[in-house]
């Protein structure tokens, strides 16, 4: 299973999310580190991924290889996180065929109807333990 988590500004919440899965990542995966820029990158590769890239076309190359995407929920939506996602990027998650596994992460500009507010670190760990539940593709 490749495992992609995108984050961007300086790759806090990636790092604590790389962190995080690779406790519960089943065998043989990898965790791919896609920021929307170097800092975040860096952030995320020190934190544990085993590889990564950044900018609008690795995240749009790499989010059609991986088998499941994570990050906050700013990765679907243009022109948040101050403006790094770009349409691109935010169209490239949504449209590749991985599981997403988003985090609700607040955006100033979008709310969340009926989902309870969480520390991020109750998120976080959500977000592994759904990962461990996922069913291993078909390679």
């Amino acid at each position: 299973m490749i495992i992609a988590v995108i984050d961007g500004l300086g790759g806090g919440i990636g790092s604590q999310l790389i962190a995080q899965l690779k406790t519960n990542l089943p065998a043989g995966s990898e965790i791919v580190a896609l920021g929307t820029n170097s800092a975040a990158t860096a952030a995320m590769v020190r934190a544990g991924a085993a590889r990564g890239a950044s900018g609008e076309n690795a995240i749009r190359v790499t989010a059609r290889e991986v088998d499941v995407i994570v990050g906050p929920l700013g990765i679907i939506i243009p022109n948040s996180m101050m403006g790094e996602i770009t349409a691109a990027m935010a169209e490239a998650v949504v449209a590749s065929p991985a599981k997403k596994l988003l985090l609700p992460v607040a955006q100033p500009h979008v709310e969340l109807v009926g989902v309870p507010a969480q520390p991020l670190g109750a998120l976080i760990r959500a977000a592994a333990e759904r990962l461990g539940e996922l069913p291993k593709p078909a390679r």
